[in-house]
């Protein structure tokens, strides 16, 4: 399947955005946001319960209301000691509005008291390009790590300050963009996606 000449991005995260275009910045398309596109764009309820259900939801959505091939992840980070939580809840971990501050504290106070080598956990992503004619593609990424009792770096968002990826000693929220965008779940799940397609 060929790049469209065209791709919306079905977020309206700043971060997520700003991610993704830096992610796929080698991807011959023109990329249409809510920052550059008057739209309309659609408000998808996250009412799945995989990653992948929900990834669908928001691309299927931007591509039937715009008319234009859309892109859309669902991503979440998944706490062993948890039993696997949040997961695809992963943004909803301390309530439905919730911030990524209050969802980061919610995640330190339920792992108080577990030591470190139980404090394993990976970020999952699934990115989804759904066309307006039914076509979709899809792809997964991961990034094993650990997390630390206290939040490190001032860089990402989520739960970025207190994940340490495998292999290094600082917190995704330490790293550069240049860093976090080879190692990251978001950036393994983009560039298999990317693999997929072929320059027309």
């Amino acid at each position: 399947m060929a790049f469209p000449a065209r791709i919306a991005i079905a977020s309206r995260n700043a971060h997520k955005l700003r991610e993704i275009r830096r992610i796929c910045a080698d991807w011959p398309v023109e990329w249409l946001t809510v920052e550059n596109h008057p739209g309309p764009w659609p408000d998808v309820e996250e009412t799945g319960s995989t990653y992948l259900e929900n990834a669908r939801l928001k691309a299927r959505a931007g591509a039937a209301t715009l008319r234009e091939p859309a892109l859309a992840d669902d991503s979440g980070i998944e706490v062993d000691a948890l039993g696997g939580r949040p997961g695809h809840r992963s943004a909803r971990f301390a309530g439905e509005d919730a911030t990524d501050e209050r969802n980061l504290e919610e995640l330190i106070r339920a792992l108080k008291g577990v030591p470190g080598s139980g404090r394993t956990a990976r970020y999952r992503c699934v990115a989804v390009l759904a066309f307006p004619d039914g076509r979709e593609l899809h792809a997964e990424g991961s990034c094993e790590g650990i997390l630390e009792p206290k939040p490190r770096g001032v860089r990402g968002f989520g739960y970025d300050p207190i994940f340490v990826p495998g292999g290094w000693d600082r917190t995704m929220a330490e790293l550069t963009d240049e860093q976090k965008d080879r190692i990251s779940h978001r950036g393994r799940a983009f560039r298999a996606l990317s693999e997929q397609l072929e320059v027309g």
